[in-house]
């Protein structure tokens, strides 16, 4: 049996026992199951958070950007996720936890029906979130089958059955001990992945020579263009500006993010998290966008979505074989933890939100479960349907979560926001979105391609799902009088 395989085995089986313990632990309710009784800490939140962040978008679609732009990638989001991400945490985030908890909603799309007494906007609600994150898993699950199908030396036509293997695994830990059990793997699965990119970054330079001979075998072939900030593209000015609200305001608007928010144990825990994440996210940007630059000085001559094979190549024939068997678990860590979330999620909300009538609390558990595999079968059938670049799938999704935001801000902040405004804005910002994307021309992808005066499809949503929600909450007011408790009492 090869390395590889052993680790495989190892890692799979870490991951049940896992869930296996989680299940132990949780009670047989909804809240336990979905929410993990409300308890996580600030290690196991964080890492949860952190967990779920570590995505094939990083791990594949970050180097393959910086194969093609060089350093700028590394600019290009940071700064302002380093920002931006901790402060959305902390204006979404509270008072999202506050709130689910008067109302007992254990859902995104739940808090805000409740909130604003309309079950219709749940509804609405759960078909956008589901609209964009099931793109998004497939994502994970195109880099999981790439790795495992190199890693192990399969046939390319196996690729399928690696995919279906991943999801199983994910669904499997995650049926058995809900958000406690992805909790607690999120941080076996954040450990193994930043530790892995990080000793990536030490161990390759100097397999190519160090980073002197890489820098100066770039320069010869590039000149200094790697090493400065383009001027046009998704670089220049309102192109620049939109991606930036894109990458800091999209992770909050994630439902599987904003319910683990929800599900902190407390308000100086989740304060904790926005205080220590900045730090976790230049740890794990840097050693991605420095990938794409060894990959480039190693296999130049990469074209189009041929640079999403950047790391894998350079795991597979410059890194030590210790490490590349290391490595094939550290792509799989960054795809289940955010695939178990994920499916939980989107569970979670069929569950509660869609299906009519309630039941006893292990039925609801029951359809949790039961939903995720739906939600694991949809996931594999998109993928094998629309195959397309990690890093372009992932800016359509983004962009669609960020119409979310002005709702998520103004029905959280805005004691004057209503049901009638908020589903105005969500349909308004993901119609002027999808008009935006169908006007871009151009050899980038639509979501990374500047229209109507410079500004990215994602910055018109978002103003045009802001404006939204602002008119339609003065135009169609909630009744006088009515706190969110009594729109809750309301809601159907």
């Amino acid at each position: 049996m090869t390395p590889a395989l052993v680790l495989l085995a190892l890692y799979g089986a870490a991951l049940l026992v896992l869930g296996w313990l989680a299940s132990r632990r949780a009670a047989s309710s909804p809240e336990d199951y979905f929410l993990a009784g409300s308890g996580l800490g600030t290690v196991v939140l964080f890492m949860a958070l952190f967990g779920t962040n570590c995505t094939p978008f990083v791990l594949v679609g970050v180097p393959g950007r910086a194969y093609h732009d060089g350093a700028a990638v590394f600019g290009l989001n940071v700064p302002i996720v380093a920002l931006g991400i901790p402060l959305s945490f902390w204006a979404v985030g509270v008072p999202a936890r506050r709130l689910a908890r008067r109302l007992g909603a254990l859902t995104p799309a739940e808090l805000f029906a409740r909130h604003l007494g309309s079950r219709p906007l749940g509804l609405l609600l759960f078909a956008v979130f589901t609209l964009y994150t099931l793109p998004y898993m497939a994502t994970a699950v195109e880099g999981a089958s790439r790795s495992l199908t190199a890693a192990l030396q399969l046939d390319p036509a196996h690729a399928p059955l690696a995919g279906a293997a991943v999801l199983a695994v994910a669904v499997g830990y995650t049926s058995l001990g809900g958000m406690r059990a992805t909790a607690w793997t999120n941080v076996l699965q954040g450990t193994l992945f930043l530790g892995f990119m990080l000793g990536l970054a030490f161990v390759l330079p100097s397999r190519l020579g160090g980073l002197d001979a890489v820098f100066a075998s770039l320069q010869e072939q590039e000149g200094a263009r790697l090493f400065e900030r383009p001027e046009n593209g998704l670089y220049s000015g309102g192109a620049l500006a939109s991606w930036s609200l894109v990458i800091s305001l999209t992770v909050v608007s994630f439902p599987h993010m904003l319910v683990r928010l929800v599900a902190a144990r407390s308000e100086a825990a989740l304060r904790r998290v926005c205080v220590l994440y900045p730090l976790a996210l230049v740890a794990l940007w840097l050693p991605a966008v420095l990938l794409g630059l060894l990959g480039r000085a190693a296999f130049p001559g990469l074209e189009g979505r041929a640079s999403d094979q950047v790391f894998t190549r350079l795991v597979e024939e410059v890194a030590p074989a210790g490490l590349g068997a290391f490595g094939l678990v550290a792509v799989l860590a960054a795809v289940m933890s955010t695939l178990d979330a994920q499916l939980l999620t989107l569970g979670s909300m069929l569950s509660r939100d869609v299906l009519p009538g309630r039941r006893d609390a292990r039925a609801e558990v029951r359809a949790g479960r039961a939903f995720a595999v739906v939600v694991a079968v949809l996931v594999f059938v998109l993928w094998r349907l629309a195959p397309s670049s990690i890093f372009a799938q992932a800016a359509v999704a983004f962009s669609g979560y960020v119409t979310l935001f002005p709702l998520l801000l103004l029905g959280l902040r805005w004691s004057g926001s209503s049901a009638g405004g908020a589903i105005l804005g969500v349909l308004t910002g993901n119609a002027v979105l999808w008009l935006a994307m169908g006007a871009a021309t151009g050899p980038a992808p639509a979501p990374l391609t500047p229209v109507w005066g410079g500004l990215l499809p994602a910055a018109w949503g978002f103003l045009a799902a802001a404006v939204g929600t602002w008119a339609g909450s003065l135009a169609l007011p909630s009744p006088p009088g009515r706190s969110s408790g009594e729109r809750a009492a309301a809601a159907p």
